[in-house]
């Protein structure tokens, strides 16, 4: 398979999402391939159903053998993942890199892994033991890449919840927990020292779920709103997510780190939830998504960086069937497992797309090579990263999306009210 080019990926993706095509491309995007479920295709079979919607970028959860395999010379590129439970083994040097090599060596350059995410949200724990184990293990796994001379084309990193933020507005205050600025600035110095970019998971729907009646709808969805100012540096916020973003560069120059380039590893917007999920529903996914791919096609960075890229990783490919918590946990798909839209998004996909063979297992790959990764699903209680990969609505990770603290969230309703 040719790879496809950032163009006519995105000219899928947006045709898919809004049923319109623009023309201006420089940004690119990304899909989270979440596997907590046991009805998804084989990952053989995703191959053309990504293709069908031009996806170029592949975010992954761990280091499935059989997805990395089947992506074999398509050009797509992919952030692999370490979960959490394996921060402390991999800090031994030999056990790192008979990680990299079985699960990251091992595919290349056929299939063309960038970047090793080590840890997912761990910050959000408040597990001293976890938070140390953190950077030695992202020193240890970038170490081994040294060595097996990897480390000029894949970077290593972690990805953080907006939680870990202690005001998020205006943007301009954004800061980082003080509880945290001790181990998160040597953090900062390896990403500044390896140029590895700094991920950040955000979801503007927790925000609105969580105060319906006060964060106005439109704001959150990209829709035509007045927003509101940032009286600090007078730049106009008419979104949420846009609004999150500048505080996380916010909060990174504070300590001194402004040139750090800041990714979006997860965000999106569910189809369907519970009675009492405020929002959830086909409509507001498809304009929430639709919107989003709208704004990097028009070239639209932040407010703070107009100029730099917008590298955002959608979250999710498919429902997935098994994840726990609350429906809207098993509804944040662009697609169905059948391959088929999850809502009305102006695209049919091609016949051949459809999955003729279904994956009958539960967990999210086979055994990995090293006896370290993969990782077994449903090893770990709801809320907990058996995988790194989080019930993002989970009792202990869900106020990660609301505006960090009281001052800053009554700060912006009152913004909002006023000129809305």
């Amino acid at each position: 398979m040719e790879p496809f080019s950032h163009c006519s990926s995105l000219f899928f993706l947006v045709l898919l999402i809004s049923g319109f095509l623009y023309s201006e491309v420089a940004n690119s995007i990304g899909i989270n391939y979440g596997q907590i479920a046991n009805n998804l295709p084989s990952p053989e079979a995703v191959v053309p159903i990504a293709k069908s919607i031009g996806i170029t970028r592949i975010k992954l959860y761990d280091a499935d053998p059989k997805v990395l395999k089947a992506f074999a010379n398509t050009g797509v590129e992919f952030i692999v993942g370490l979960g959490n439970e394996y921060l402390a083994k991999v800090q031994d040097p030999g056990k790192a890199q008979e990680w990299v090599k079985s699960n990251v060596q091992a595919y290349l350059p056929a299939t063309k892994i960038t970047c090793i995410f080590v840890g997912n949200e761990v910050l959000t724990f408040n597990d001293t033991s976890l938070t140390g184990n953190l950077l030695p293990a992202m020193q240890s796994v970038h170490t081994a890449l040294v060595n097996l001379n990897l480390d000029k084309q894949v970077t290593v990193t972690t990805a953080h919840s907006l939680s870990i933020l202690e005001n998020s507005f205006p943007p301009s205050a954004g800061t980082f927990r003080r509880d945290i600025k001790n181990c998160i600035a040597p953090i900062l110095d390896f990403h500044s020292k390896t140029g590895s970019p700094f991920l950040i998971n955000a979801y503007p729907y927790f925000a609105y779920k969580s105060n319906p009646k006060q964060v106005p709808l439109d704001y959150v969805l990209f829709q035509p709103n007045a927003g509101s100012p940032d009286p600090a540096t007078n730049l106009h916020y008419d979104n949420m997510l846009f609004a999150q973003i500048d505080a996380v560069y916010a909060a990174l120059g504070s300590l001194g780190y402004k040139k750090l380039p800041v990714h979006i590893s997860e965000t999106g917007w569910p189809s369907k939830g519970d009675d009492d999920e405020a929002g959830a529903t086909p409509e507001n996914a498809k304009k929430y998504n639709g919107n989003l791919i709208k704004l990097i096609c028009q070239n639209k960075g932040t407010p703070l960086r107009p100029n730099s890229d917008l590298n955002i990783y959608v979250f999710a490919l498919f429902n997935e069937n098994m994840k726990p918590g609350p429906s809207s946990e098993r509804n944040f798909g662009l697609l169905k497992p059948d391959g088929t839209p999850a809502y009305s998004l102006g695209f049919s996909l091609n016949s051949s797309s459809s999955s003729k063979g279904n994956s009958s297992s539960s967990s999210s790959s086979g055994s990995g090579q090293g006896g370290i990764n993969p990782i077994t699903i449903g090893s770990s209680p709801p809320g907990s990263s058996s995988n790194g990969y989080l019930s993002i609505s989970s009792a202990s990770a869900t106020k990660r999306y609301h505006m960090i603290g009281s001052i800053s969230m009554l700060w912006m309703i009152l913004l909002l009210i006023k000129v809305i």
